[in-house]
């Protein structure tokens, strides 16, 4: 729109078929770049989207399967199967905390690398079954507690703003040639603003790719609470 508005002060000598080629040319150039910095950008928060919510899955199979190792340690495991549950609970509070499972404050970040551990470092065995079932607990438990703050940390945005900033700039750009050197229809300008419109879906879909526990498109919470419902209460 800002575009067909300077038309009207653009000297007709300006608007020559040799200028319009001109520009033509170096927006070209401008629109390729931001075509393919924006597809680069989509490829980017969509695979990066896919890894964590695969990395969700693989947790809540590990933290379900870590349960019943413990189980198998016998009743005396009982101490670390609640803290593992506790455990679950806080990282679902921490990374979804609109799916309230039942508790108003996170646990401490420490119930993952000290807590945990330690409580299944106390459990008694009392044959070699008993002792590989602990070993095991103690490995699985390890990882889980890496996973868990891979998963926190990812909750933070990683788009550079001063990239997106620029990329929107090319597009404005690009935008504002076709409009000086468009004639000042209605057509023009309803196939120029659907296309600003589709151009805008694709910046809001990375912003929310980049997001992926927060916002319109969201890595469920269902694969924990599935896990959770499992556990001993």
């Amino acid at each position: 729109m800002l575009g067909l508005r300077l038309r009207a002060w653009v000297p007709g000598h300006h608007l020559s078929p040799e200028t319009k080629d001109a520009v033509r040319v170096g927006m070209s150039s401008v629109a390729t770049m931001a075509a393919l910095v924006l597809g680069l950008l989509v490829a980017t928060t969509k695979s990066a989207f896919d890894v964590q919510k695969a990395e969700v899955i693989q947790m809540a199979s590990k933290v379900t399967y870590l349960d019943q190792v413990l189980a198998n340690c016998g009743p005396q495991s009982a101490e670390s199967r609640q803290l593992l549950r506790r455990a679950v609970q806080s990282a679902v509070w921490r990374i979804w905390p609109e799916a309230a499972v039942g508790q108003d404050t996170p646990a401490p970040a420490s119930i993952w690398s000290q807590d945990l551990p330690r409580a299944i470092q106390r459990i008694p065995v009392s044959d070699d079954a008993q002792r590989a079932f602990k070993t095991q607990a103690a490995a699985l438990a390890n990882d889980v507690g890496q996973m868990r703050w891979l998963l926190f940390e990812q909750t933070q945005s990683s788009i550079s703003f001063p990239l997106l900033l620029i990329m929107a700039f090319w597009l404005a750009l690009t935008f504002l040639s076709v409009g000086l050197f468009a004639p000042p229809n209605a057509t023009v300008i309803a196939a120029q603003a659907l296309a600003a419109l589709a151009v805008a879906g694709a910046i809001f879909l990375i912003l929310e790719l980049d997001q992926p526990f927060r916002g319109v498109f969201t890595i469920s919470h269902r694969p924990m609470m599935d896990a959770l419902s499992r556990m001993v209460k």
